[in-house]
C-alpha cells in the first residue's frame, strides 16, 4: 500500500478533531503516564531499537502527542537521520503509544500520517517500523492495517517493515 490512503472522506471516525503538536513541558507529563491497555508494555521498545539505541541521534529525533481537544491521548516519536548505517532507523517510527481509553478511534492512525507527511517532506520515500510480532497485543495488525509490509527479520527477530510514500 503507498501512502497517503484513500480516504474518500477524510480521516475514519473521529480524527478530524484531532491535532499534533511537539513535545513541550506542558504536555510531556500527561504523554509520559499514557496508560496503554494490558499487555502491550512489552512491545513498546522491540529488541532491535534497544541494541540500536546508542546509534539514534537525539537531535534526529521528531516527537509529537496527538491531542483530543486538551487532552493527550497519543504521542508519536520518529528519527530521520538518512546517514544512519541501519536500514532501519533513517526515516523511522521509534515509538507510538495511544492511550487504551484512546485505541480504536484512528489516533494512532493520525499520528503515523502525521510522521509520514514529515518523512515526505523531508524526502524519504518510505518510512520504516521495527515491532515485535506475535500475540494478539503486538502491534503488528495495526501496522499492517494501515498499509505497512514486512520486509524481513532483524538479528533479534523483530520485524522491519517499510510503507512506501507516494
Amino acid at each position: 500500500m503507498h501512502w497517503p490512503p484513500d480516504w474518500p472522506h477524510g480521516y475514519p471516525g473521529d480524527m478530524a478533531e484531532l491535532r499534533l503538536e511537539q513535545l513541550s513541558a506542558a504536555t510531556a507529563a500527561a504523554a509520559n503516564s499514557l496508560t496503554l491497555k494490558p499487555g502491550q508494555e512489552q512491545f513498546v521498545q522491540p529488541t532491535t531499537y534497544a541494541q540500536a539505541e546508542s546509534d539514534v541521534k537525539l537531535s534526529s529525533a521528531w516527537t509529537r502527542v496527538v491531542l483530543d481537544g486538551d487532552e493527550v491521548v497519543g504521542m508519536i516519536i520518529g528519527t530521520f537521520d538518512a546517514d544512519n548505517s541501519e536500514e532501519e532507523l533513517r526515516s523511522a517510527i521509534w515509538r507510538v503509544n495511544v492511550a487504551a481509553s484512546a485505541q480504536g478511534r484512528g489516533v494512532g492512525r493520525f499520528a503515523v500520517h502525521g510522521l509520514a507527511e514529515e518523512a515526505r517532506s523531508r524526502g524519504f520515500e518510505r518510512l520504516t517500523v521495527v515491532y515485535e510480532p506475535g500475540g494478539d497485543d503486538s502491534p503488528e495488525a495495526f501496522f499492517r492495517a494501515i498499509g505497512f509490509e514486512v520486509l524481513r527479520e532483524t538479528q533479534y527477530g523483530d520485524h522491519f517493515a517499510v510503507l512506501t510514500l507516494g
